[in-house]
């Protein structure tokens, strides 16, 4: 993310260089827009400050029960429903396989684990806040 965030200026140039001949008025422009995305990244922090100092789980804890419902899911697709199907077929039932959710959980297995990996890394290094 910090990778291209360090880039968005240069990309920013090149595509706004077609539009905007003025060098100054180049720099202005990619100035604005980088000031608005910081405004929307403050903005955007102060909403989550808010949501972690409310009391109710419902407000608070979005983020564990997305966490949990990951988890579950997991859990759901490689241990219950293997077991469920194994069992039945012992017992002379046969149950249709459900659909499988593999492309899409794991999307966000990784989006989930890897953004928990950076906040670690962060804190190890001690640059987190």
């Amino acid at each position: 993310m910090q990778a291209l965030l360090l880039a968005l200026p240069a990309l920013l140039d090149k595509v706004l260089g077609a539009v905007l001949p003025d060098p100054a008025a180049r720099a202005k422009a990619i100035t604005d827009v980088l000031g608005e995305l910081a405004s929307l990244d403050r903005g955007q922090m102060a909403v989550n400050a808010e949501e972690a100092k409310h009391s109710s789980l419902f407000v608070a804890g979005w983020r564990p029960f997305i966490g949990w419902c990951c988890g579950f899911a997991v859990a759901y697709q490689y241990v219950i429903t293997p077991l469920t199907l194994w069992i039945a077929a012992i017992s002379g039932f046969h149950l249709p396989t459900p659909p499988r959710l593999d492309d899409i959980l794991w999307e966000l297995m990784f989006g989930m684990l890897g953004m928990g990996a950076l906040r670690s890394f962060d804190k190890i290094k001690g640059t987190a806040k």
